[in-house]
């Protein structure tokens, strides 16, 4: 499994090297600079003509593209011409507050998605199943912004029951548990909020794969053996079932980190998606490239974890 892991991740510096040629000549073909939204009726055009000399703007596409590549390999993705910092450090601090909103609405995806999704494929056609299953379509036919929006209002704004931005009070201190706590329970509200969209997917492969395992020979025989239904479901069906959902884990959580745009957005959450939306509102094309770059870093990890996750719960299947 290690040489296959290891061509892998070989496989991914050329797929890398494509997507951020890309994504350099198209964020070159955006309108405006990141100085445009600097000028203001005093300002004197020479400066801003400056600036754009020195940040190398009027070299061809292909030289700002070799200077720019050249440091990434080095860990220098350049200066943020909106916040005046290094690349790396900015994204290095929205990215800690994206993977706790990603581990935390993972967690409550699962939480949630299982144990319905089980009782819906052991009691199929009741109320139950059918109560489930409704559910699952109403989430799925609600658009993810509508109902952050719903939750952030009601619960938010109207109850006043969690914050409605940010990630932590201003004036605790860093370090201490109340600080801990706090930023737990800003994060708490968006995350419950993707996790009540997110478990559609798994109730309905798990309920599906619970009935059909039901009718599989080997759970026949355990029946004709007396064991318990109990025991039936927990050491044969639930387990069996459960290796497709296990497989997903490693694309929820690197999809999470890399798609949670939306969500960061309507809770004023500052995460990399926001950061992002940010970018592209300012023009910063340092910020745009790396972040791309490592959402698509995330995309090809997520593969790599899934296949790894799988053949992991079952040893029967290796990964080429």
């Amino acid at each position: 499994m290690w040489k296959t892991i290891v061509r892998r991740v070989l496989i991914m510096i050329p797929q890398l090297f494509v997507l951020s040629l890309l994504i350099f000549i198209l964020a070159k073909q955006m309108p405006g600079d990141p100085f445009t939204g600097l000028i203001t009726p005093e300002t004197d055009p020479n400066v801003i003509e400056e600036l754009r000399i020195k940040a190398g703007f009027y070299d061809p596409w292909y030289v700002q593209y070799y200077n720019w590549i050249a440091n990434a390999a080095q860990g220098d993705f350049g200066q943020s011409y909106t916040f005046k910092k290094p690349v790396a450090d900015i994204i290095g601090d929205r990215a800690m507050n994206t993977l706790l909103l990603a581990l935390l609405s993972v967690i409550l995806v699962y939480l949630i998605a299982i144990p319905l999704g089980v009782l819906a494929g052991r009691y199929t056609d009741t109320v139950i199943d059918k109560m489930i299953v409704l559910y699952s379509f109403i989430s799925f036919a609600i658009p993810a912004f509508v109902l952050y929006l719903i939750f952030l209002y009601v619960f938010g704004y109207r109850l006043m029951w969690f914050p409605t931005s940010g990630t932590v009070d201003v004036g605790l201190d860093p370090g201490t548990w109340e600080s801990y706590w706090n930023k737990f329970y800003h994060v708490l509200l968006p995350a419950f909020s993707y996790a009540i969209l997110g478990t559609t997917g798994i109730i309905q492969y798990l309920r599906s794969e619970i009935i059909d395992a039901k009718m599989m020979d080997y759970v026949k025989t355990a029946r004709s053996k007396g064991i318990p239904m109990k025991k039936v479901y927990s050491r044969h069906i639930f387990r069996n079932s459960l290796l497709p959902i296990a497989a997903f884990l490693g694309f929820t959580i690197t999809g999470l980190l890399g798609g949670s745009i939306f969500i960061e957005t309507v809770f004023a959450y500052p995460g990399m998606g926001k950061l992002f939306i940010e970018s592209i509102l300012g023009r910063d094309y340092s910020v745009i490239t790396a972040l791309v770059m490592l959402y698509g870093f995330l995309a090809l990890l997520g593969s790599l974890l899934s296949d790894i996750i799988l053949s992991i719960v079952d040893p029967r299947i290796r990964i080429d």
